[in-house]
C-alpha cells in the first residue's frame, strides 16, 4: 500500500467506516466535527503499510475528517515539517487525542516543537496548551537519553499551569508531572517536591493535580520499580 494516493485512502476510510465507533468516540470526549469511525489500531496498521509520505500527509491534514488527521501525524516526514506547518497544525488541534497522537507520532522528534513548549504553554487555546504538557509527558517516556536535569526547566511551567482548571489542560499537566516522576529516583524526588509545592496552593485544580501525582509517584509499585 506504499503507493496509495489520497483518493484511495479516503475510499478505504469510507468503505470501513463505522457509526458505532463514531458514537463510542463521543463517549470518550473525542471532539471532532467529521469522523469515519475507524479505530486507532486500524489507522496505525494503514500508516505502517503506507510508510512516510509528506505530500500525502499534507493532503490528509487538509481533509476535514478526524481519521485523516490522525493518519497524517503518523506518516509525516519529520525532516520536511516547516515552522509554518508546525504552528498551523498545532493551532488547529481540536481534540485531546489528536494532540496526544501528534505528540507521540511526530512532535517528540521535532526539536522546534520542544522549543515551542515554552510558547504553547502560555496559549489561551485549550488544545494548544495541552500540546505543551502532553509533549513533556511523551518526552519523559520516550527520550531515554535525556538526563534527569533536562526536565528541571519544565517544573516552573507545570507549577504555573496547575491553576488552569480546563479539563484537557489539567489532565496533561498531571500527566507531565507523573511521567517525569517515573523516570528515575532523582526525577521522582523532584517531581514529588513540585507536587507537594503545588498542593500548598488554595486551589481546587492544584489539589487535584498534586494529589493524583503524589499518590502514583509515592506508590509501592513506582518506588519498587525505581529502586
Amino acid at each position: 500500500m506504499d503507493d496509495m494516493n489520497f483518493q484511495e485512502v479516503i475510499a478505504y476510510f469510507e468503505e470501513i467506516s463505522d457509526e458505532k465507533v463514531v458514537n463510542s468516540n463521543k463517549r470518550f470526549a473525542i471532539g471532532c466535527e467529521y469522523s469515519y469511525g475507524i479505530r486507532l489500531p486500524v489507522i496505525r496498521k494503514l500508516a505502517k503499510e503506507i510508510g512516510k509520505n509528506h505530500d500525502l500527509a499534507i493532503e490528509l491534514w487538509n481533509h476535514p475528517y478526524h481519521e485523516s488527521h490522525l493518519l497524517a501525524t503518523m506518516i509525516e516526514e519529520k525532516g520536511k515539517v516547516t515552522s509554518k506547518q508546525l504552528n498551523e497544525w498545532v493551532n488547529s488541534f481540536y481534540s485531546w487525542d489528536i494532540v496526544d497522537q501528534a505528540c507521540l507520532n511526530l512532535l517528540v522528534d521535532l526539536p522546534e516543537a520542544r522549543d515551542n513548549i515554552f510558547i504553547w504553554c502560555e496559549s489561551e487555546k485549550e488544545f494548544v496548551k495541552r500540546t505543551a504538557f502532553s509533549l513533556i509527558a511523551v518526552i519523559a517516556v520516550r527520550d531515554k537519553k535525556a538526563e534527569s536535569k533536562y526536565f528541571d526547566k519544565y517544573f516552573p511551567l507545570i507549577k504555573k499551569a496547575s491553576f488552569d482548571e480546563r479539563n484537557f489542560v489539567k489532565k496533561s499537566v498531571n500527566w507531565a508531572l507523573r511521567q517525569i516522576g517515573k523516570r528515575d529516583i532523582e526525577c521522582n524526588r523532584k517531581a514529588l517536591d513540585a507536587a507537594y509545592e503545588i498542593s500548598q496552593f488554595d486551589d481546587k485544580t492544584c489539589r487535584w493535580i498534586s494529589s493524583n501525582a503524589i499518590r502514583e509517584l509515592e506508590s509501592e509499585k513506582v518506588q519498587k520499580k525505581l529502586s
